[in-house]
């Protein structure tokens, strides 16, 4: 067998501790911590296999790798791809599935507590001196909410879905699971869309972002939820209206939310989140829920392992 060229596009987006294992065949790796995307068709050109968590592959660039065999997506999504391009110039694309499973559900969960206990606001207020002025022991200037006995409502049933169900009942919540928004009936095992919305304390997403699931979350849906409610996305940025979710929060249309995607990442001072993160039930995180260093070893094994089984001619993980 020749040797073949790997090429990863975005190596930086594995931190520096995650090992990589070596590939099991003979190889020329080339790693660049990021790449523009006006240089993405000159670093695929001659590619053989190409690596890319985020940075997009399109038909523009990927029309310079004519040798290339296999994308390699060091991620769940693939909408950075053109899958349909690559359909129709026999190039296989494989994904890294069910690497997260423990740490997006502890992710959820942690920011779930924060924020039904209101820890930024108190955090924020000692800061600001209100503890000395009330002269007390404690003070409380926000409601502090259990987590035990509340509902916490799950919008998509994948691997993640169910994974944040079994944490979420082992603190003592009650789960419920929305079935499709719009849809005419529900599966066994779900609730009308928006009979979740209405009965959840908290509301957790994990759906997959389409042209159908595009701002799920507006201000019709806000304005159902419980006045006590919080959100939380740790699942696609677009799932959420963000200027409607802040114009929310602001008028306590709902409690909190925790933000761990947006709309734009990396999102700046445009974003309405950013500009409106001085408030106290907004928590925000960089797209780092699926990040534990356990989780990410996880994902480069797999990552690996989709490239040797593709070579060996026992492909996996294919999403065409």
């Amino acid at each position: 067998m020749p040797k073949l060229k790997v090429v990863f596009l975005d190596r930086a987006t594995i931190p520096s501790q995650i090992h990589l294992k070596p590939l099991s065949f003979e190889h020329e790796w080339v790693e660049y911590d990021f790449t523009a995307p006006e240089l993405v068709a000159e670093r695929v050109a001659g590619a053989d296999v190409v690596i890319t968590n985020k940075v997009v592959l399109n038909a523009d660039n990927l029309a310079q790798a004519q040798q290339l065999k296999l994308i390699a997506v060091s991620a769940t999504g693939v909408n950075n791809v053109d899958v349909d391009y690559c359909k129709g110039n026999n190039i296989a694309v494989a994904n890294v599935q069910g690497y997260a499973t423990q740490s997006v559900p502890e992710h959820v969960i942690a920011m779930l507590f924060t924020l039904k206990r209101n820890l930024v606001g108190y955090h924020q207020d000692i800061e600001a001196g209100e503890w000395q002025k009330d002269k007390q022991f404690c003070f409380f200037t926000h409601p502090i909410q259990d987590v035990a006995g509340s509902t916490l409502g799950l919008i998509g049933s994948g691997s993640l879905g169910q994974a944040t169900a079994i944490l979420a009942k082992a603190i003592g919540m009650n789960v419920i699971f929305a079935e499709r928004k719009g849809a005419d009936s529900c599966r066994e095992g779900y609730l009308p869309f928006d009979a979740v919305l209405k009965q959840a304390d908290a509301l957790s997403l994990h759906c997959p972002l389409t042209e159908a699931t595009r701002n799920l979350i507006s201000e019709r849906e806000l304005a159902m939820m419980k006045p006590s409610a919080v959100l939380i996305n740790a699942g696609r940025g677009g799932l959420v209206d963000e200027q409607a979710l802040v114009e929310a929060l602001k008028s306590n249309e709902i409690a909190g939310a925790g933000m761990d995607v947006f709309t734009q990442e990396p999102a700046d001072n445009s974003n309405p989140l950013l500009a409106n993160s001085h408030l106290p039930n907004l928590l925000l995180t960089p797209h780092v829920a699926w990040g534990s260093d356990s989780s990410i070893q996880k994902l480069s094994d797999i990552l690996i392992d989709n490239i040797d089984g593709f070579v060996a001619g026992n492909p996996q993980n294919l999403v065409r």
